[in-house]
């Protein structure tokens, strides 16, 4: 399969391929949409088993930032970079200075921040050769981890689930949480402090130990997730979490998380729909941590301090939003994901149309 034939190319405006002998990088950044504003998305490294599957993953993610800047009402489209590599043992600063350049030679039309795989010092060094790096400290208009602010919209948008799908708050409700890594961590914290009992699992023993204890939460394996008996599913870990082998053994009536792509293919979310478990689509609910990002870069771009109200208020139109979708999927008779496309689709045409017209 070439690249225009990949289902996940899907109108991308650029893929560029960056390869620096000197230090190893390989990596590829996926533009999919400038129409709303410069693409934004976070950087990935991961040990992809083959270039194909890292291209795979940077078209799939590229295309989910541009539904969800989209979604939240951002002045920005959507792109994703992932280095090929393992995160543990490959990483160097000199390895992102290459990648701060690789950044760079787009000319602003890509924005970078953290994701799985790269934190703030890893960022830092690609900053030294770019400054279309959102996500670090140190200077006014920093925005700070945007994990928590990503975990608050997952909360919100659980809380409205529950109380749409099972007629109740979420004092008693039972939740499984696959993956507690930063925000899956601040979710179960949220849920602990409502009142929800918690099941959770990780491949970080220590991590998962950790948020236990603080949460008084059920420690299951990793592969017996999908059994526990629970009224929600989030998935906080990778993308493709709910697919053929696993949708049979939910027990949920709500599947809410913070992962990307959770659905390993759109029949997914049609299964779940005719299965009568309420689905709410990852790019929406979890768009918290791109609006934190927003904040910085409007701040950076107009030479002001970061501004927590401006991204309280996107906060509380993404659960509007959220609460949108939920209506016309029921209104309509639809699966909420392929409303929620709908809509995201129709908003970044319209912005491609009035950029067209200016």
């Amino acid at each position: 399969m070439t690249l225009f034939d990949s289902p996940a190319f899907e109108g991308h405006e650029g893929v560029h391929s960056f390869f620096d002998e000197k230090t190893g990088l390989k990596t590829i950044i996926a533009v999919h949409s400038t129409a709303r504003g410069p693409a934004a998305g976070g950087c990935r490294m991961w040990p992809y088993a083959s270039a194909e599957a890292a291209l795979e993953d940077a078209l799939r993610l590229s295309r989910a930032m541009s539904y969800k800047n989209a979604m939240a009402d951002l002045e920005l489209g959507g792109g994703k970079a992932v280095i090929i590599g393992d995160s543990r043992t490959m990483k160097t600063p000199a390895l992102f200075e290459a990648f701060g350049r690789a950044v760079d030679a787009l000319g602003g039309r890509y924005w970078t921040a953290e994701d799985v795989g790269v934190s703030p010092s890893d960022l830092a060094s690609a900053r030294k050769q770019t400054r279309f790096v959102a996500g670090l400290e140190g200077h006014p208009a920093a925005s700070g981890d945007p994990s928590p602010v990503t975990a608050e919209g997952i909360f919100r948008g659980v809380r409205l689930s529950v109380r749409r799908a099972l007629k109740r708050d979420l004092d008693g409700v039972t939740v499984a949480i696959q993956g507690v890594g930063h925000v899956g961590g601040f979710l179960a914290e949220k849920l602990h402090a409502a009142g929800a009992k918690l099941i959770l699992t990780d491949v970080n023993e220590a991590a998962l130990a950790a948020v236990a204890e603080r949460t008084g939460a059920q420690i299951v394996a990793p592969g017996e997730i999908f059994d526990t008996e629970a009224d929600v599913f989030a998935p906080c870990a990778l993308g493709g979490a709910i697919n053929q082998e696993t949708l049979p053994r939910l027990r949920a009536k709500v599947v809410a998380g913070g992962a990307n792509n959770q659905l390993a293919d759109p029949e997914i979310g049609r299964a779940l729909f005719e299965m009568g478990v309420l689905y709410a689509p990852d790019y929406v609910i979890n768009g918290g941590g791109i609006i934190n990002v927003a904040g910085e870069i409007r701040a950076l771009e107009r030479g002001e301090a970061f501004d927590p109200s401006w991204v309280d208020a996107k906060l509380v139109k993404l659960t509007q939003t959220l609460e949108e979708v939920l209506d016309r999927a029921i209104a309509e008779g639809r699966p909420t994901h392929e409303v929620a496309n709908e809509m995201a689709k129709a908003r970044i045409a319209q912005a491609a149309a009035e950029k067209l017209a200016a």
